[in-house]
């Protein structure tokens, strides 16, 4: 008769309570291994991450040397660093229309390629697109006139693009493509193809390391071509011909279009230098690829003259330096602003060197010059006591108008207050809240979306949700790194995100499977670090060992191994994955793990070992020197020009390599003994393979 629980309802409790239990177990249980799977994915962020960053690193100090060559040497060096940079080859606008001579290539009847006719139709541009979806090629002819249709438009564009979202149109922005054009045909397909009715801002960095950069730039400059009001396209730092030597698509281009592709590389140079600089979307969106510093300024942005801003050693600024600081004879240059005016007051702290004496231990080998790229290195070039005005005038212009556009292009946003150089990168600078809320207030702004970094979703917002990064190449490191994404922005302002993964394959794996996969990947490309530092790790772990006994604690192991790469990495908790072998007690023998790391081979042997790592150390800058080197992109270079070239990296390495050991290592690759080398083959047979076990249980690749 009364409420209380009976004995039969107790029982009935039991079972519940312990299914309850149990759930709350496997839902611990769950939390914990996700948690354990992110730990590993971020961990295998970071590496990629910083493996990508020290790249970049030396990519821009290499570039920072040959301006020091062409300051302090006028020897055959400076001759040399000329040649290299083709000023020969740069043609003035006027003569640009008659020397590309389209009009002479023929069409063979064998072509069964997409024909274009111009005035370009939506037919033209959609055969196009299905024609690189069926991976069909463009015919050059048709390349070289898209090209220069292209460059004519470009140049009466302004350096800052004005969009209106108009009462119910939609805008879509786009992130990096870095040659994923499997990417942008998805966008395309989720989100229609560019038009009246659906605008797009593609937000720079189109080319270089994916595969097909070269149709992403056509389908790009069609739709442009098609609809000039409706598709705009910012320049990133990778639209740059110097940053295409390293990272990919000089050797793409050439590769597809063995005969016409020295003529469509210059007319690429001339249309990435007329690119315009950002876009502003309802006067309250600023859209630019990198962003902003404490100097930035929107007005000053809008007035340059962007397609003369260069990275180069030779330039036009250079030569106007080297006549202002002559005895007082002979012509004195004073270059003018659009504005007007002759000089610039300077007084960004990050580059006081420009009005103080010093050591030129840090050259900025940014200049200006008609058409050509840009990147920044840390530092502005210092002067020197009893300068003339003229050039310190001519420095003053430099340091605040170039590194306007550097900054726009290289720089990267931070959790702390303030504005410091962009030391992970080497160029460009790290901004923080405080300059985001300065910069867009000044300029009436709410938002500021930029790209330049890879994000794991896609996307990512920062400094109190005013700053929002896109990025549009899924896949980007390996299968299964990162999302892709875009955004599609209303009237409203109220940015909303699609994210994507291109490769089927990926969309199919679990979880656990993506991140082993990109970890194994990623500890791949840390092992071959690893492999080609191994003098310098040795020498490091002997400081820790001064006894010789071949043993180092794992605490020191961290140490050096970080001391030597400088990838900021968490090495102890890398222990693990990176040391298979240690003793009882903790303590590690370091040659026995050193090696371990043999079991990455080299495809050809040399006999000079010193000579072998230092290419494996500095196999990026290399390629560089020889592709600068090869201004006729024929893919070939003299035994003379081989010996340059080593000595140009022996004296930026500030090392030693004899006449002997570089003329045997020239010797050994010449197979056909014709006297040439071909870049291509040499660089193939010095890079680094890495055959092991966990590479053969490695997943399938979807290709």
């Amino acid at each position: 008769m009364g409420c209380g629980v009976t004995k039969s309802t107790q029982l009935q409790l039991k079972p519940c309570n312990r299914a309850m239990r149990a759930a709350l177990l496997i839902q611990r249980w769950y939390r914990q291994y996700v948690a354990r799977l992110e730990m590993r994915r971020r961990c295998t962020w970071n590496i990629f991450q910083s493996i990508e960053y020290s790249g970049q690193q030396d990519h821009i100090k290499l570039y920072n040397f040959f301006g020091y060559l062409m300051e302090h040497f006028s020897s055959a060096n400076r001759n040399l660093v000329s040649h290299m940079f083709g000023e020969s080859d740069v043609f003035q606008d006027m003569e640009w229309e008659r020397h590309i001579c389209y009009k002479e290539i023929e069409v063979p009847d064998i072509y069964t390629g997409p024909h274009l006719s111009f005035p370009l139709t939506i037919s033209n541009v959609t055969e196009l697109v299905d024609a690189f979806k069926n991976k069909q090629k463009l015919h050059a002819r048709y390349v070289l006139q898209l090209l220069g249709k292209t460059w004519t438009l470009l140049r009466l564009m302004p350096n800052i693009s004005h969009v209106c979202t108009c009462k119910h149109k939609e805008i879509t922005i786009c992130g990096d493509l870095h040659g994923h054009l499997e990417d942008l045909l998805l966008i395309f397909y989720k989100n229609g193809f560019p038009s009246a009715e659906t605008p797009y801002v593609f937000n720079g960095d189109f080319v270089d390391r994916g595969k097909e950069s070269i149709e992403i730039l056509l389908v790009l400059f069609a739709f442009l071509l098609l609809y000039p009001h409706d598709v705009h396209l910012n320049r990133g730092n990778h639209e740059d011909h110097i940053v295409n030597l390293r990272y990919g698509f000089t050797k793409e281009v050439l590769g597809k279009y063995q005969v016409h592709g020295k003529m469509i590389l210059k007319l690429l140079q001339k249309i990435f230098s007329w690119l315009p600089l950002a876009t502003v979307i309802d006067q309250k969106v600023l859209i630019l690829h990198g962003g902003i510093s404490d100097k930035t300024d929107l007005n000053v942005i809008a007035k340059l003259d962007r397609h003369r801003v260069c990275y180069s050693s030779a330039p036009e600024e250079k030569r106007s330096i080297s006549e202002a600081e002559g005895s007082g004879s002979g012509p004195r240059r004073r270059r003018r602003t659009q504005c007007g005016t002759e000089e610039s007051s300077v007084s960004d702290s990050r580059h006081t060197a420009a009005t103080q004496t010093g050591a030129p231990t840090a050259f900025s080998a940014f200049r200006l010059r008609p058409e050509g790229s840009l990147c920044r290195g840390r530092a502005a070039r210092e002067t020197t006591p009893g300068r003339p005005q003229s050039v310190i005038r001519l420095r003053s212009f430099f340091l605040t108008h170039t590194l306007q556009i550097v900054d726009v292009l290289w720089s990267d946003p931070m959790s702390q207050n303030g504005c410091v150089p962009n030391e992970v990168r080497g160029g460009g600078c790290y901004w923080g809240p405080d300059i985001t809320q300065e910069v867009l207030d000044r300029h009436k702004l709410q938002l500021l979306i930029r790209s330049h970094e890879c994000k794991q979703e896609g996307y990512e917002f920062c400094h109190n949700g005013r700053v929002l990064t896109i990025f549009s190449a899924s896949n980007y490191y390996d299968v299964g790194s990162n999302r892709g994404a875009y955004i599609r922005l209303g009237p409203d302002l109220i940015p909303h995100f699609k994210q994507f993964r291109s490769s089927r394959s990926t969309r199919e794996l679990t979880l656990r499977q993506s991140v082993g996969r990109t970890e194994l990947s990623a500890l791949q490309a840390l092992r071959m670090q690893l492999f080609a530092h191994k003098s310098d790790l040795i020498h490091e772990f002997q400081e820790y060992d001064p006894q010789r006994t071949g043993v180092i604690s794992v605490k020191h192991w961290a140490a050096a191994v970080e001391k030597v790469l400088r990838l900021g990495l968490p090495w102890r908790v890398l222990r693990s994955q990176l040391v298979t072998s240690s003793t009882q007690d903790g303590t590690l023998d370091y040659h026995d793990w050193v090696n371990q790391l043999s079991v990455i081979q080299p495809n050809t042997e040399v006999a000079n070992t010193s000579l072998l790592e230092t290419l494996y150390k500095h196999h990026s800058n290399l390629e560089s020197i020889f592709r600068m080197i090869d201004t006729d992109h024929s893919g070939l270079i003299s035994f003379e020009e081989f010996r340059q070239t080593w000595k140009l990296l022996s004296s930026h390495l500030q090392m030693d390599i004899s006449d002997k050991a570089i003329s045997d290592l020239a010797e050994s690759i010449d197979f056909n003994k014709d006297g040439s080398i071909d870049i291509n083959e040499f660089m193939e047979a010095f890079r680094l393979v890495e055959h092991s076990r966990a590479e053969t249980e490695a997943p399938a690749s979807p290709e």
